[in-house]
């Protein structure tokens, strides 16, 4: 039997995308017939938190070898079967730490990187795929740092991690939330109302400007720019009064913020380990204002409106045709990386083409939408001078 050069490791952290089982399956197939060994680490960072380093404890739940059967059946469906979790190694909650470690970590909040660092020596693993958003690929960043051989791979809803122009997962949320704001147009007809429809984004509005800019609603509003509400219901009414069917439709994300509020809308007061509450409400409440101010722009008649959060909708099921050959390629170029032996690189995509980054960009920078180059404030619409030279997304906020 040849001798495995060497083992890989692969992880998924944070929110699941339609387009994670794919890249997992590009790597794998590859690793295996190049003679690497594959581990997939499951749930995150929390696999390589609760592992235990010993050759007899059961360490299932925790990783799994992969093979190429496992992977391509795996990789016709959504979501990620390696699982996820939003585990922070570097400030794990005291109640997280795992029970042999209890007596080293006492903090409320401990950095158990050590931990990690023993567990992945324990597995042999000769190179790290973790696939995620900033937050998750922060933390491989760390790793990096601290001479793991890191080959990142960027995935996110909101299209926000910095130093690539696309992301896993932001293909599919575009076509389903035009898909499913077309489907809402027809109750948003019928009663001539105002449809307001909340979209992910936390702080990067590209998944409320694309769709806009593709025609799925009259007005969209993004995290990086504060909006009026007075103005925002004129603009609406204007639109539903020009509509023969009476009504106009508004795409909101989840991190937008009313001119004069000195916070975003959230669920309740929990974070994550990341330092993240649950964002939601926004819509809701914008909702509520519009039906409000609403008789102000329209002959004294009140308008109702219909909210609608998106959320997990665009998030489950099955990857569109992008998010099946953008996870392929990226694999691919993972394992490019690796054979030349190349470290600490962020998978990327730029102006069309697949490239490579240092990891270092993840935590450099934040990654939103150009208001000056790319949305009016003044219209709440997106705005462009020409798509000539543009890359196929159009909105890169590099």
């Amino acid at each position: 039997m040849a001798k495995s050069k060497g083992t890989i490791g692969i992880l998924t952290g944070g929110g699941d995308v339609p387009g994670l089982n794919p890249a997992i399956r590009a790597i794998t197939v590859r690793a295996l017939r190049e003679g690497y060994r594959v581990l997939g680490i499951r749930r995150g960072w929390a696999g390589l938190v609760d592992l235990t380093p010993d050759a007899q404890a059961d360490n299932a739940e925790h990783v799994v070898e992969l093979g190429e059967d496992l992977v391509t059946r795996s990789a016709r469906t959504g979501g990620t079967f390696l699982h996820t979790s939003r585990t922070r190694p570097s400030h794990l909650p005291r109640s997280r730490v795992p029970e042999r470690a209890a007596r080293a970590y006492v903090d409320e909040t401990n950095d158990v990187t050590p931990l990690v660092l023993e567990n992945l020596d324990f597995l042999g693993i000769d190179y790290l795929v973790p696939i995620g958003g900033d937050d998750t690929l922060s933390y491989g960043h760390r790793l990096h740092k601290e001479g793991i051989k890191v080959i990142a791979i960027p995935k996110t809803m909101d299209n926000d991690v910095p130093g690539t122009n696309y992301c896993i997962g932001f293909s599919t949320c575009v076509t389903r939330t035009i898909e499913l704001t077309h489907q809402l147009r027809t109750s948003a007809g019928s009663h001539e109302r105002f449809l307001i429809i909340e979209v992910f984004g936390r702080y990067a509005g590209f998944t409320a400007l694309l769709p806009t800019l593709a025609g799925a609603a009259d007005r969209c509003v993004v995290p990086e720019h504060p909006f009026d509400i007075d103005h925002l219901t004129e603009l609406l009414s204007y639109d539903r009064s020009r509509n023969p069917s009476r009504y106009a439709v508004l795409l909101i994300s989840e991190g937008a913020q009313l001119l004069g509020a000195d916070k975003m809308m959230f669920e309740g007061d929990e974070t994550d380990q990341y330092g993240h509450r649950k964002l939601g409400g926004i819509g809701d409440r914008v909702a509520a204002l519009l039906k409000e101010r609403s008789a102000q722009y329209n002959n004294g008649r009140t308008v109702n409106v219909i909210s609608q959060r998106l959320g997990y909708l665009v998030r489950c099921g099955d990857p569109d045709a992008l998010d099946s050959i953008v996870p392929m390629a990226f694999g691919n170029i993972a394992l490019d990386l690796i054979l030349a032996g190349r470290s600490g690189r962020l998978v990327s995509l730029s102006s069309g083409h697949y490239t490579d980054v240092p990891i270092d960009v993840v935590t450099a920078s934040k990654k939103v939408v150009d208001v000056e180059k790319y949305y009016n404030p003044d219209r709440l619409r997106p705005t462009y001078t020409t798509f000539q030279g543009q890359p196929v997304f159009l909105v890169t906020g590099d």
